[in-house]
């Protein structure tokens, strides 16, 4: 695939070019004269697709806390009073209430995560660009409430209407049915009927307190044919609104299933956000920290002074003791830049030091597949090999020395992202995406630098000689 170096040349423009529009900055392009005017820029483009279902913004690489600045909350979960088997459940709750108000404060990219320490869970809860600390504490301190509420008795239920009470809360009011009522909820699967051919179908069973029950069953009998729609945390919408079946509200002795047509993602989704309201826990704060943007640009600073020194002395490195093949090894390297940069603002990949530090690692193995290669060239010419063979047989001999050395750094790198947190994770991620584009560099783009190279001097040897005998 590929044999012919000019359509390996055309891909790489192609691919090139197309990275370095999407890594640039917005940089503005302004003339304003008798011969030329223009108002625009070139890079750091935004675009959506699908009528904003797809939305893309490549205009800057997204930040971490240690970058970007914020602050970091440890929270500790009292478990006390949840006994032993719901207490994962009861954890996982609080981190998803936690997300969901963490989103209320309109910043993105938080990072949360529980840290089990001995008998004792602990929640991490790291958010980049927020400063008002207190503020963040007050939100995502509160304990989760879900109520069960029915439509008023002034208000008439029409099937039509559904959307429109579903997005109006005052007509709702309270049944005295709150989540202290609740053990908990679950997804289940129903049969789903001769509909459905007979598949079955995820469903949600609410577990009720045998009181509970109770205070559920007289509000199901008073409200047959109408809605009982579930609030969380006082939000706008319901997260569930469903009709109250004739059979059930007669007969309601085991524990309420809401049914509906549910995918498997969706039901656990709203079994989670109704078990944030049935499992409420406190939590209190063990630590909090503030980082100054001041230090995250103090620290970017610096990382891409060294970054840049590094990788200008990895280039000196390479051309000093390859020559031409070490030329061409640092246009592959530049153009390794390029693709990494496009694909961290594609994924998009959340920036921390210890990221930028796992990039500039990826650089020098990517330099580490080069010597590699350039070494064995340099052994098979020293047995007499002919260069144009010796090129050949050094890539192909190489190879698998480059191959296992990357797959063991890639399962390092995927141990890190699974099982760590944080700095950590965001570490193993661009070390990851590094080792791969630094694959694609050093085998496939140097090699088709070097090959054309030498297409074009025999070319050039052929048209002298031509030259020089007529």
């Amino acid at each position: 695939m590929f044999k012919n170096v000019y359509t390996r040349l055309g891909l790489i423009s192609s691919v090139v070019s197309i990275c370095l529009l999407i890594a640039l900055p917005r940089i503005p392009i302004k003339s304003d004269n008798q011969w030329l005017k223009v108002d625009s820029f070139l890079g750091g483009y935004k675009f959506s697709l699908l009528d904003g279902k797809y939305n893309f913004d490549f205009s800057k690489l997204k930040r971490g806390l240690d970058l970007n600045g914020g602050v970091r909350i440890v929270l500790r979960a009292e478990l006390d009073d949840v006994i032993e088997e719901d207490r994962d459940a009861a954890v996982e709750s609080a981190v998803e209430v936690i997300e969901r108000r963490i989103n209320l404060l309109g910043v993105t990219e938080p990072y949360i995560a529980v840290v089990k320490v001995g008998e004792e869970r602990r929640i991490v809860v790291e958010i980049p660009g927020l400063e008002n600390i207190t503020d963040a504490i007050a939100l995502i301190g509160e304990t989760a409430q879900i109520k069960f509420m029915v439509l008023k008795d002034d208000v008439e239920w029409s099937v039509e209407k559904y959307q429109e009470y579903y997005l109006n809360p005052t007509v709702w009011e309270e049944t005295g049915v709150t989540g202290a009522d609740m053990r908990g909820a679950n997804v289940v699967f129903g049969t789903g009927g001769p509909r459905a051919g007979g598949q079955s179908k995820p469903q949600i069973q609410i577990s009720f307190t045998n009181e509970g029950l109770e205070k559920f069953s007289e509000v199901a009998k008073q409200n047959i044919d109408k809605p009982v729609a579930i609030f969380l945390d006082d939000e706008v919408a319901p997260i569930s609104m469903a009709v109250v079946d004739k059979n059930l509200a007669e007969g309601l002795v085991e524990d309420p299933i809401i049914s509906g047509s549910f995918t498997l993602k969706d039901a656990q989704a709203l079994s989670v956000q109704i078990r944030a309201g049935a499992l409420p826990i406190s939590i209190s704060v063990m630590e909090q920290k503030s980082i100054g943007a001041t230090l995250g640009q103090e620290s970017v600073n610096k990382s891409f002074f060294a970054g840049l020194i590094g990788f200008g002395l990895v280039l000196i490195f390479m051309i000093y003791m390859y020559k031409r093949f070490g030329v061409l090894a640092a246009v592959s390297l530049i153009i390794y830049t390029i693709i990494v940069m496009a694909i961290f603002k594609i994924i998009p990949v959340v920036l921390t030091l210890p990221g930028i530090a796992g990039l500039v690692l990826s650089v020098g193995m990517a330099s580490d597949a080069n010597i590699l290669i350039f070494e064995r060239i340099k052994e098979e010419i020293l047995w007499g090999k002919p260069e144009g063979l010796a090129i050949k047989h050094g890539f192909d001999r190489a190879w698998t020395s480059i191959r296992d050395s990357n797959i063991s750094s890639l399962i390092t790198a995927f141990i890190l992202f699974q099982f760590g947190s944080g700095p950590v994770r965001g570490f193993a991620l661009t070390l990851a995406v590094g080792i791969m584009v630094s694959l694609f560099t050093s085998i496939f783009v140097v090699r088709t630098l070097i090959e054309a190279f030498n297409v074009a001097n025999d070319r050039f040897k052929v048209s002298t000689i031509e030259k020089l005998t007529t």
